[in-house]
């Protein structure tokens, strides 16, 4: 007789009560908020910002891999099992040969999306496993107020068929730019993918609107929401209670509180 615990355990998400749906997800993780506070401040620089974006993407990615990818059942004869039939681990894995793309989106996102195919290439099938590239930018008016997005090329390795797409993109601002990404890979051979999942560090109130109306089957991951330019009334209120109420973007379509341009301080690029 094997081991019957661990083969149909349910892994549990770590998140916080709020009014955006059930396909929002907004993490309750200590460790992740204090890693992206300091990621937030000003003294903070490069190299820190580099490891603070790897580390804070290495957990996202594992909670989004735990809560999203397919399990299957598997027997394990451990090093044990010279000395003894008994020694076979019994339970339910990670199935291997689930199909992952990881989307880089230009620029902010290629770190981000270079660390989920890595922790999926070291625990799928590697074979299975993609890494897909957009290049994409706001397109802004004369007062710095955005006012489209530009896709000015993409690499793009294949069919979508039966895959999960996944899109590590550090901030959720004006959701432009993923609304469009989304819409790109629904029309791709192969698909509409299995899942589409957007993992972020932080996505605005604004942000869920959007994609949430235009895409409401988009799985949406975030260690944290900010609505810092909510009237203060709103801000004792629960997350959601009062969307229509809530303002995390200011005239520039920059995140308040947030932590600046990403894309901008991950390169020391400031064009």
């Amino acid at each position: 007789m094997r081991e019957q615990a661990y083969r149909s355990y349910r892994y549990q998400l770590s998140e916080l009560s709020h009014g955006y749906g059930p396909n929002v997800h907004l993490m309750a993780d200590s460790v992740l908020l204090t890693q992206l506070a300091r990621l937030s401040r000003p003294e903070t620089v490069q190299p820190d910002i580099t490891w603070l974006v790897r580390d804070l993407y290495e957990s996202l990615v594992r909670t989004v891999i735990a809560n999203e990818l397919p399990i299957t059942q598997s027997d394990v004869p451990t090093r044990m099992y010279a000395s003894t039939p008994e020694a076979v681990w019994s339970g339910a894995v990670i199935d291997p040969s689930t199909k992952v793309i990881s989307v880089d989106i230009a620029r902010a996102g290629t770190l981000p999306s270079q660390v989920a195919f890595e922790a999926l290439t070291r625990l799928l099938d590697p074979h299975s496993v993609r890494q897909d590239h957009l290049y994409m930018n706001r397109v802004t008016d004369a007062h710095g107020a955005v006012t489209g997005v530009n896709l000015s090329g993409s690499k793009i390795g294949g069919s979508l068929e039966n895959a999960v797409v996944l899109f590590p993109d550090p901030m959720g601002a004006t959701g432009g730019s993923m609304a469009q990404a989304v819409s790109i890979y629904e029309q791709l051979e192969g698909g509409p993918p299995q899942k589409v999942i957007a993992i972020h560090l932080i996505v605005t109130p604004e942000y869920l609107a959007r994609v949430t109306k235009e895409h409401p089957d988009l799985r949406i991951y975030a260690i944290r929401l900010d609505r810092g330019l909510s009237g203060a009334d709103v801000l004792k209120t629960g997350l959601g209670d009062r969307w229509s109420d809530e303002r995390g973007l200011n005239e520039r379509q920059y995140i308040v509180p947030g932590a600046g341009g990403l894309g901008e301080i991950l390169n020391n690029s400031y064009v």
